[in-house]
């Protein structure tokens, strides 16, 4: 058993509502006609999708470019990589590479610019209540009933953390051909990782990591795809899961670079 494995509950993903239902097809419809179909299609913007007031380029700051390195992290890299992309609010190199994959999965330009165009498909993947078109909340609140609490950070960063995960799931999820990707253990509080056999300094008792299945693949292929991701721990393909985390990118005492397999 390594510092990560447990034997995670099964949870199936929450019901989606008929927006996130009606969203999905709409990405479909973007990669099949490009974004300029998409906007004609009327891409819906959820209520709180995020206010981008400029368009982003390297050399810029702030933010906004925080916010847009959130929401591509998981375009980190073409190929196995041990590399993610750094949330510093400043936009490098780096950023504009992982924009461009992202541009490309999606139909756009891929000119590494964050014009519109691109702002308003990043904001067609935010749910109205922060989560993502494909993520529910409640995927990945600790199986013992005690939501985000009860974790080794607060329930606050816990959500953000868990926020900044489900992105990175967008993008494997994207690259599994969309395939449903169902969550078997999201975050868990200290005790019910105790209860399962979880190392006292689990990246899930932080958020930070996600047991997952994707519809179709084998664990192998999944691992396989997650080495693109930006994911700095994985969990070995040879059980029925795949673990995810992103440990070097958090102070929270597992700043290294764990690939169990090494590179698939």
């Amino acid at each position: 058993m390594t510092d990560e494995t447990a034997a995670p509950g099964t949870a199936a993903p929450g019901a989606r509502t008929t927006r996130r239902t009606l969203l999905r097809g709409a990405l479909g419809l973007a990669a099949a006609v490009g974004a300029a179909g998409a906007l004609d299609l009327g891409l819906a913007r959820p209520a709180a999708a995020y206010g981008w007031s400029r368009t982003l380029q390297q050399g810029a700051s702030g933010a906004d470019v925080t916010e847009l390195q959130i929401r591509i992290a998981g375009w980190a890299a073409a190929s196995p990589q041990q590399t993610c992309v750094a949330v510093d609010g400043s936009f490098g190199p780096g950023t504009a590479a992982a924009l461009q994959r992202f541009q490309s999965a999606y139909g756009l330009g891929a000119d590494g610019v964050a014009g519109p165009q691109t702002q308003q498909v990043l904001n067609s993947l935010e749910s109205a209540d922060g989560s993502t078109a494909h993520f529910e909340w409640s995927e990945f609140t600790s199986h013992d009933g005690s939501g985000f609490g009860g974790g080794n950070v607060g329930s606050a960063q816990v959500k953000e953390n868990v926020r900044r995960l489900m992105y990175k799931l967008e993008a494997l999820r994207r690259k599994a051909g969309d395939r449903a990707v169902t969550i078997n253990s999201g975050f868990r509080s200290t005790a019910y990782n105790a209860q399962v056999g979880g190392a006292s300094n689990s990246m899930h008792t932080y958020g930070v990591a996600a047991d997952t299945v994707v519809s179709g693949l084998s664990t192998l292929s999944v691992y396989r795809i997650a080495e693109t991701c930006g994911f700095s721990g994985l969990e070995t393909y040879s059980v029925s899961w795949q673990h995810v985390d992103s440990r070097i990118e958090y102070p929270y005492g597992s700043q290294f670079w764990w690939w169990e397999d090494g590179v698939a």
